[in-house]
């Protein structure tokens, strides 16, 4: 396994992390889609992972109606102290109108739900959930400030914001002496490079690591799937009349990648998915890809993808296929840069 520090910390975190979306839940499309395991089959995985080196594994309150925190609470066990435990909260928790968000109320009482569900008396990276436009950012982060001074959380981080939010949160951090994010969680994928527009800049420049949900595009990216209608019975991709083609993405665009990531996975000897991956980690702002599975085969299959080594050609070519268009005002800030140096300086700039 092949570790990352995580932001600027000085805490390292293995580059694959096992994302327990799929732990627990209540019987439903969406949910047998996405994955429903037993606690044996978490228990197999968790412990698999663990022996080959993840010591990284993020969860929200709300998967599985709280049930992923329960069953990681129960499998961890004596394994907790080997584990970078991260979870996220802002989701509906409750009835109630404080039950979601993230005021103060929530804040504190979410946090002591997911200790008691997880087992623990700490939380290493606590995340938002998403932004949350009612709650000013001073409160949210003195909040978070005040459960990292009484040793509940040891980072904070946040999840599916956008680059502005990120950075206004840092100001008000900063301004206040509060705890600042240490990561961003976002969705990114060959199908998705949306966050390299603003959100990876950003990321970049102020130091915060990236973790990276959906990395096959919702298993769409893993293989199993083609533009001639192969499907894996019971997936995801397979269940979009229940709501669960999740992420959204351009089909025809995915399509194209994935004919690129068969042609490459044949001529490296690695799966599809293990490519995508692959090609994820290879990005230098990556710090660890969040991987759920259902089985202990996609786990095995998942860790293979950090010994897998693509070359300058295989790079170049899932670029190719996966480029997005540029967006004002990235297209005329780089329109003619490299004029901007001695024609015998290195360009792009160093950051």
């Amino acid at each position: 396994m092949q570790y990352a520090r995580l932001g600027s910390t000085g805490t390292f975190v293995s580059r694959i992390c096992i994302g327990a979306m799929t732990f627990g839940g209540p019987s439903n499309p969406v949910s047998d889609a996405i994955g429903r395991l037993e606690r044996s089959d978490v228990d197999a995985i968790v412990g698999a992972a663990i022996d080959a080196g993840v010591n990284f594994i993020d969860t929200a309150d709300v998967y599985g109606g709280g049930a992923s925190e329960t069953m990681l609470g129960e499998v961890l066990d004596a394994r907790r102290k080997d584990v970078v435990l991260a979870t996220k909260f802002s989701g509906r928790t409750g009835p109630g109108p404080n039950d979601v968000g993230q005021s103060r109320i929530h804040v504190l009482d979410a946090l002591d739900a997911s200790l008691k569900r997880l087992k623990t008396d700490h939380i290493d990276l606590y995340q938002l959930h998403n932004f949350d436009r009612f709650t000013p950012l001073e409160e949210v982060l003195g909040a978070l400030d005040d459960a990292v001074r009484i040793g509940k959380v040891r980072y904070v981080g946040c999840s599916n914001h956008a680059a502005w939010q990120i950075v206004k949160g840092l100001g008000v951090s900063g301004r206040m002496k509060l705890t600042g994010y240490v990561t961003a969680q976002a969705y990114y994928s060959l199908a998705g490079r949306d966050v390299e527009r603003e959100i990876i800049p950003a990321l970049t420049d102020l130091g915060l690591g990236l973790l990276c949900w959906s990395p096959l595009a919702g298993g769409l990216l893993s293989g199993k799937f083609d533009r001639h209608g192969k499907t894996e019975a019971g997936s995801r991709r397979d269940m979009r009349g229940a709501g669960a083609q999740f992420p959204p993405v351009d089909e025809e665009r995915a399509f194209a990648i994935i004919d690129v990531l068969h042609a490459v996975a044949k001529r490296i000897e690695a799966s599809p998915s293990q490519v995508a991956l692959a090609w994820l980690l290879a990005q230098p702002a990556v710090t660890s890809v969040i991987t759920g599975v259902k089985r202990l085969s996609q786990l095995q299959n998942n860790l293979g993808a950090v010994d897998v080594e693509l070359s300058d050609e295989d790079m170049a070519a899932l670029d190719a296929v996966s480029q997005i268009p540029a967006t004002y005002p990235g297209w005329i800030q780089s329109y003619r840069a490299s004029s901007r140096v001695p024609a015998d300086h290195p360009f792009p700039w160093p950051s």
